[in-house]
């Protein structure tokens, strides 16, 4: 075995070409998935049995009946306050409880009272509250509309792909004939499918996953007319606006530690969040797929493949058809259960999903400023060495970052002995300077009866198990590792107490943390994950969680550096796995990129799709993880990072050394200035962390979020607004002499913020660059404060002025705000700040409290 893990880590270390693909599953080779994709659109088996219908204040409910097998469902809908409604389909009489995900809703979502407006034997009409919303349930074939008016919004199962695989007993285990008329009569057509490939056991090259339950899986299609683009599912190293997947491969949400990942595919990487927006002119709405198992996503559009010329032609010939794109949602298994946000607006989006999942937490000041990483900083002379070097080059930094090496052969909460033998000094040496550390803890757990932390452990019964009941076991960078069952409360908050000062041994209130290889990765597992069929609390198995585990492990994580400071101090936890609500929690990163323009590129839109859904808190690595960049390239990637939220320079054991000053003098100039921006700008990068933490409003966002109608920037990817008064076009392409940047709104003016050249907007600019150029614009009528006095990280910056940039504007006075606290305690929430809001008019400059009240106002139904 030793051999085997010597092998398997020696082509880790030195082949970095790219992903090998046939790691991981496409849908042909995932059984469900091809079960699923074998539907056709056209006739559904399931009616609504009206007779069924119930109605109470907060919920209605109805049967469902499967014309093919007589399985029968129970449908719920709920209409939520916000203007969102919930749809629950799960089996009416189930063999077995299915998983329903815990922890991610904040609440239970408040309801409002559904009423019927009509009814005969082959609907029933809903009212949504406001007279022209409705909600009709079509009976056979079931079929649900969303519309207002005469137009429909959103249609379910319109498609007839509403997929339910009933939990049933194999036949060759039939010895309670009860069970099989109770619960499952069985036509011919049926038991023949018994036999079909996957369904109660599945191989992928030499793993097999047993199916004690059989198949599970579920799916259900949605029909968005008058739609063409929609967004979301992240994580995928993809366009921002998603693309149709008709005669490829579906988006696949599942956590995967996936070794250099390629570009512009379909492929899952390290992090799933479900949910997906739809945007036009007139309106915009999300999906909330709410199921934490393995997960593929069909998209399909009318309009797919159709050149301008093509929509111009079919414009001038008359051609009445409407755009449509349809999303069809395939898990594992679990139970359907979506929400439907409404909007109409995107900021109405963005605060209906923050109702369900939470806001983005708002972290320690100085974790928005730059992060040094790589995989490792060899000892603590290492450390003293790049922290003097940052200060002789006269560059800000925050926080200095230790990888898997600086433990005791990678048992976690430890130092090795010979290198960091004395960490209390390393990080008091960091607070004298009002500087910081993050140190990994991988949920990885090294099998060592030497080893404090697996012994306890093992010893409260805390490791996941196996099929057989044993404790799990597979490989990681410890060797042979347990994972401990985060989905567990006890489990977690043992591992909360663990940060503690007197548990964490060489700890101290300036280090925190970073949960990596959290998808969980287990290195000799299929996919390069764990096994479907381990086992969760005894009860559920891991193809039900699995999506959930690295949240799981962010949270406990979380709350130990909460619980360590007596609930006073902000946490600071970065994680590579994560799902819907991860936000509440910390930051995420993009994972396990490379040196090359290409990964440069995508970091934009992987961060822009992490917005949307709520996680705010994203960065990409700095000059690319794997690889060597070229000097041109490094610089370009600090120029974009300095202006992306969470930024960190992090690379690879094998790659040569790249600290910012090891570039010769005049590129070690430009770094130093994108970095001394990053920090110029902190006062206005921390007012947006705390309207995303009050309102779930994205920090950097597309362009269309705030000019919705302008159909120039639906598809728009390689420039971003930050907030909505700064807007950033990075430099992404080699060699390049200049960049053209889309200046959005008609009759508004935009400034470049370095000549203060001012340039109207509704235009393309082009703008000449050279490598010290990175193209930023303060939209007129705006106010942006900042700190000009740049100083060695950001506890240095505490005490100095603030200077207010005003753009002013024909159009409108100018407006902005000053937000102010201790930047690292959670006094903030007893109202423990300095919030003021800015206006200049008149030559003018007027400053005003900020009303305290808050609260999350969302748009009235169906407007």
């Amino acid at each position: 075995m030793w051999m085997f893990w010597a092998a398997w880590l020696s082509s880790c270390l030195t082949v970095t070409v790219a992903v090998d693909r046939g790691n991981f599953k496409t849908c042909d080779q995932s059984a469900f998935c091809k079960r699923q994709r074998a539907m056709t659109p056209g006739q559904s088996p399931f009616r609504a049995l009206l007779d069924t219908l119930e109605l109470s204040d907060s919920r209605l409910t109805l049967q469902l009946i499967n014309d093919n097998n007589k399985v029968r469902l129970l449908l719920e809908l709920y209409r939520l306050q916000g203007n969102m409604t919930r749809v629950k389909i799960n089996e009416l009489k189930p063999l077995k409880p299915r998983y329903e995900v815990p922890d991610i809703l904040v609440t239970d979502p408040p309801t409002e009272p559904l009423s019927v407006v009509s009814r005969d034997e082959n609907g029933v009409v809903l009212s949504l509250g406001a007279e022209a919303c409705r909600l009709i349930v079509s009976a056979q074939p079931f079929r649900l509309d969303i519309m207002e008016g005469p137009q429909v919004l959103l249609s379910l199962n319109s498609r007839g792909l509403l997929m339910f695989e009933h939990l049933r007993p194999r036949k060759d285990t039939w010895r309670y004939p009860s069970f099989t008329f109770l619960f499952f009569q069985a036509p011919d057509e049926e038991n023949a499918k018994e036999d079909e490939s996957g369904m109660w056991d599945e191989t992928f090259k030499s793993h097999t996953d047993s199916k004690p339950n059989g198949p599970s899986s579920i799916g259900l299609d949605f029909s968005l007319p008058g739609v063409e683009h929609v967004y979301g599912i992240p994580e995928h190293a993809d366009d921002l606006k998603l693309k149709t997947t008709d005669g490829g491969d579906p988006y696949r949400l599942y956590n995967l530690d996936v070794f250099q990942y390629e570009l512009y595919n379909p492929m899952a990487l390290y992090g799933a969040v479900p949910v997906l927006l739809s945007h036009s002119p007139q309106r915009t709405m999300g999906i909330f797929w709410l199921n934490a198992a393995e997960t593929w996503v069909d998209i399909s559009s009318n309009t797919a493949g159709k050149t301008v010329f093509g929509k111009m032609l079919d414009y001038v010939q008359g051609a009445s058809e409407t755009p449509q794109t349809d999303v069809r949602w395939m898990s594992e298994s679990g139970i359907i259960d979506v929400f439907i946000m409404l909007g109409p607006k995107p900021a109405d989006v963005f605060s209906q999903y923050a109702s369900l999942t939470g806001t983005q937490s708002f972290p320690p000041l100085s974790a928005l400023g730059y992060h040094q990483c790589r995989w490792n900083y060899n000892d603590q002379e290492d450390v003293r060495a790049v922290d003097a070097g940052l200060d002789e080059h006269d560059i800000p930094y925050d926080f200095i970052w230790l990888d898997i090496e600086h433990t005791d052969g990678k048992r976690y909460f430890t130092w090795d002995s010979s290198k960091f033998s004395q960490p209390r000094e390393m990080l008091q040496g960091l607070m004298d300077k009002k500087r910081k550390m993050v140190a990994i803890v991988d949920p990885h757990i090294k099998v060592d009866s030497g080893y404090k932390i697996h012994n306890e452990i093992r010893a409260k019964d805390f490791y996941i198990k196996n099929k057989d009941g044993a404790d799990y076991e597979g490989w990681c960078w410890p060797g042979s590792a347990g994972y401990p069952d985060f989905t567990r409360p006890d489990m977690r908050a043992w591992w909360a107490s663990m940060f503690a000062y007197d548990q964490y041994e060489g700890s101290m209130e300036n280090l925190y943390t970073w949960n990596d290889m959290n998808e969980p990765s287990v290195f000799n597992g299929p996919e390069v994950t764990m096994h479907k069929d381990a086992i969760h609390q005894g009860a559920w198995e891991h193809r039900d969680v699995h999506n959930l585990y690295g949240f799981y492990v962010q949270m406990a994580t979380a709350e130990g550096l909460i619980q360590r400071s007596g609930g006073v101090e902000r946490p600071f936890v970065l994680t590579r796995a994560f799902f819907a609500g991860s936000q509440r929690l910390g930051a995420v990163w993009t994972g396990d990129n490379a040196a090359e323009w290409g990964h440069l590129k995508i970091s934009i839109p992987m961060c822009l799709s992490l917005g949307l859904v709520g996680i705010s808190f994203c960065g990409a690595d700095v000059g690319g993880f794997f690889k060597a960049p070229s000097t041109e390239l490094l610089v370009r990637w600090y120029q974009t990072g300095a202006y992306q939220p969470f930024f960190r320079a992090h690379a690879h054991v094998d790659t040569p050394r790249r600290e910012p000053w090891l570039f010769g003098p005049e590129n070690t100039a430009v770094i130093r200035e994108a970095i001394r921006q990053r920090y110029g700008l902190l006062p206005y990068w921390y007012q947006l962390f705390y309207h995303a933490h009050r309102t779930g409003q994205p920090i950097m966002r597309p362009l269309w979020v705030e000019y919705p109608e302008d159909a120039a920037t639906f598809t728009m990817d390689d420039q971003f607004l930050l907030g909505r008064d700064l807007l950033v076009h990075p430099v992404t392409e080699e060699g390049a002499r200049g960049v053209t940047a889309y200046l959005p709104g008609r009759g508004e003016v935009w400034y470049d913020i370095h000549t203060f050249q001012k340039h109207n907007g509704a235009q393309n600019l082009y703008i000449p660059v050279t490598i010290s150029s990175i193209p930023v614009f303060q939209r007129g009528g705006s106010i942006i404060p900042r700190k000009l006095r740049i100083r060695r990280s950001t506890s240095c910056m505490e005490n100095d002025p603030y200077t207010l940039f005003v753009a002013l504007s024909p159009q409108r006075t100018a407006v902005g705000e000053l937000y102010i606290d201790d930047g690292h305690t959670f006094a903030y929430k007893e109202n423990k700040f300095i919030h003021r809001q800015l206006t200049f008019a008149n030559n003018t400059l007027i400053s005003r409290f900020v009303d305290l009240i808050f609260s999350f106002l969302l748009s009235s139904p169906c407007v």
